[in-house]
């Protein structure tokens, strides 16, 4: 190569540590995010006339269906809500139960999604497992259960997570990580020594579906959404709709 191959600014310095060649992470991860395949498996088919009248059954056919085809934590859902003021906010969060009562979660009474509920009791879930190209949207009205139910359902659920609802503060400021260790290890021990420990502000939220949407990818695009809406009657209709 001679002279007129080369730029200034091709130069490297003889002191450059060997990584400062490494790709720009912005325009490397632009260049994945184009690369990236979707649904890069064998999806299955559903038929939207084979549905049954009520979307319960339908959600637990596929969450089973899912979880034994190997979804990571099948489980975990997308919570939308928004504020007074109508902004929007979302979080990922945990299913607790779905029943003829509505879908089950968890949360503090006093941190920002339990605020948001409190102002606005309306909210949006949503489930993603890529596994079988299959999402689930429930939108509704959320209620809180009792007392009672909320303490048992902290009941049910691991010590990690009693430990966790005896720190409370969610969504506060936390002035130092320090701050977060000390308070955490207090709760463990007290999860430990009293493993009925009431935690007060723990909530057991239940969305009651007013629409249910169910959608199957396709390789070619041509997704299936069937769309459940709840009637006047209580009764379902259900309707699909165009990807």
């Amino acid at each position: 190569m001679d002279d007129s191959d080369t730029r200034p600014d091709d130069a490297r310095p003889d002191d450059a540590r060997p990584d400062d060649t490494r790709p720009n992470d912005t325009t490397h991860g632009r260049a994945l995010l184009r690369a990236l395949r979707v649904w890069d498996t064998e999806l299955p088919a559903f038929d939207p006339s084979t549905a049954p009248a009520d979307p319960l059954p339908l959600f637990w056919q596929w969450f089973v269906d899912v979880a034994e085809a190997g979804q990571v934590e099948p489980h975990t859902m997308t919570l939308a809500t928004a504020d007074e003021s109508g902004r929007p906010d979302v979080r990922t969060l945990m299913l607790h139960d779905a029943d003829a009562a509505g879908w089950h979660f968890g949360s503090h009474a006093g941190s920002a999604k339990g605020r948001q509920l409190a102002a606005r009791p309306e909210a949006a879930l949503g489930f993603y497992w890529p596994v079988q190209g299959r999402q689930v949207r429930v939108r509704g009205r959320v209620t809180t259960a009792s007392a009672i139910e909320s303490r048992e359902d902290l009941a049910r659920r691991s010590p990690g997570a009693l430990a966790s609802a005896l720190v409370g503060r969610q969504s506060e400021v936390l002035p130092s990580y320090g701050d977060l260790v000390a308070a955490s290890q207090a709760a463990w021990e007290h999860a430990q020594a009293e493993p009925d420990a009431p935690a007060p502000s723990w909530t057991l939220y239940v969305l009651e579906p007013a629409e249910v949407e169910f959608f199957q990818g396709e390789a070619r695009r041509r997704h299936v959404r069937l769309r459940y809406r709840r009637e006047t009657d209580g009764s379902w209709a259900k309707e699909l709709l165009w990807p």
